[in-house]
């Protein structure tokens, strides 16, 4: 039984927690890094394409491979991710659109693989950055 408005009730908050993701699927997309979270080896990513779901704003697990600190914010990279989806039940996609207006049909989890850092600036600089 939900007694305040913000809470979720158990049963969603189960589902989303035990939901099981699907094999990866491999992306390439440019982008920028908004944002560093050290003490969980993550970033947040600026997209200039969208991911399925339709955001272009994603955090990224970051591997131990990858040092945080020899990245840049702000600077274009390609990023090579995967990006892992797991459905929710029709059940719970229906609440949170009804209760909760959030519209969510699945999870997903987005783990940085490689990134090159892009160099935009040298390529044009005669060009006035319109096509």
């Amino acid at each position: 039984m939900v007694k305040k408005k913000d809470e979720i009730p158990d049963w969603i908050s189960d589902e989303i927690q035990n939901s099981k993701f699907k094999e990866p699927e491999e992306l390439k997309k440019s982008g920028y890094i908004l944002e560093f979270y050290y003490d969980d080896n993550k970033i947040d990513a600026q997209l200039y394409d969208p991911v399925e779901d339709g955001r272009h704003i994603v955090t990224m697990d970051v591997p131990k491979t990858i040092k945080l600190d020899d990245l840049l914010k702000g600077e274009v990279y390609d990023f090579v991710f995967d990006q892992y989806k797991a459905p929710l039940s029709k059940k719970v996609s229906e609440f949170l659109a009804k209760e909760k207006e959030i519209e969510m049909e699945a999870i997903y989890q987005f783990e940085l693989r490689s990134l090159e850092l892009l160099d935009v600036g040298s390529d044009s600089a005669g060009d006035d950055g319109e096509e």
